[in-house]
Parts: structure tokens; sequence; C-alpha cells
């Protein structure tokens, strides 16, 4: 893991940074219920963004994880996210506590996106990857 003193962006910049990586997928638009900002995919939400202004705990992100989900709750300032949505695999991230790279939450985003997004949505995300 990297020390958070080492991270080379504020929170604030990594929830930007996640924002404009969530957006780049095939079929993703943001939206804002519950005032919040999430990203979906067709109809489905596959990451919150939470409030534009951060609370007392600053910002952080909920995704829904399969394979990384057992490792990412072993992580300090990383729960199951309420609602009942903890039940189906989705993490909640306090950015500024989560002792992980930049690049993992990256990954985790594409996983999320991944577990929501139809099968031809990630064969279209998939083209890109192999042509880039």
């Amino acid at each position: 893991m990297t020390d958070r003193s080492d991270r080379a962006e504020a929170p604030e910049k990594v929830r930007a940074r996640l924002l404009r990586l969530a957006l780049g997928f095939p079929g993703a638009w943001q939206d804002h219920p519950w005032g919040e900002t999430v990203v979906k995919v067709d109809k489905k939400v596959f990451v919150f963004l939470g409030m534009d202004e951060a609370g007392e705990n600053g910002p952080r992100f909920g995704v829904k994880l399969t394979a990384a989900h057992a490792g990412a709750l072993g992580v300090d300032g990383i729960t199951r996210m309420g609602y009942g949505l903890g039940k189906a695999g989705w993490v909640d991230v306090r950015i500024a506590r989560a002792d992980v790279p930049v690049e993992v939450f990256e990954d985790w985003v594409e996983e999320s996106y991944r577990a929501v997004a139809l099968k031809r949505r990630v064969a279209e995300l998939d083209g890109r990857t192999q042509a880039g």
C-alpha cells in the first residue's frame, strides 16, 4: 500500500479523477438523485460519489465489488454501504482514510462498471481496451 502523505492528489482531486474515468465508460452518464453525484450506465448506478460538498469525513465514493470485495473491506476507511447495498457487494470508501493507491480506486470503479453494465457495454469497453 501507499502512504497517504505520499499521495500526489488531494482527496477532492481523486474524486474528480474518478468521476472523469467513470464518465469515459461506454454508455455512462452523470445523475444527481438524492442530491448526490452518481454515474450510471443505462439506468443503473455503478459509482456513488456523494455530495459535491464533502462532509466532515471528506470526499467518498461507493462501488460494487466482486473480486476485490473481501480485500477492500480489510482496508481502514472502507466499509459496507448502508441501505442493504453492502449485502450486494457495495463498499463505501472514504478517500482520505483509505490507504490505497489511486490506481486501485480506478480499478474498483472499472470493476463496478463491469458488475453493473450490460454485456454489450462491457464488450464495447473491452474492444476499446484492445484497440488502444
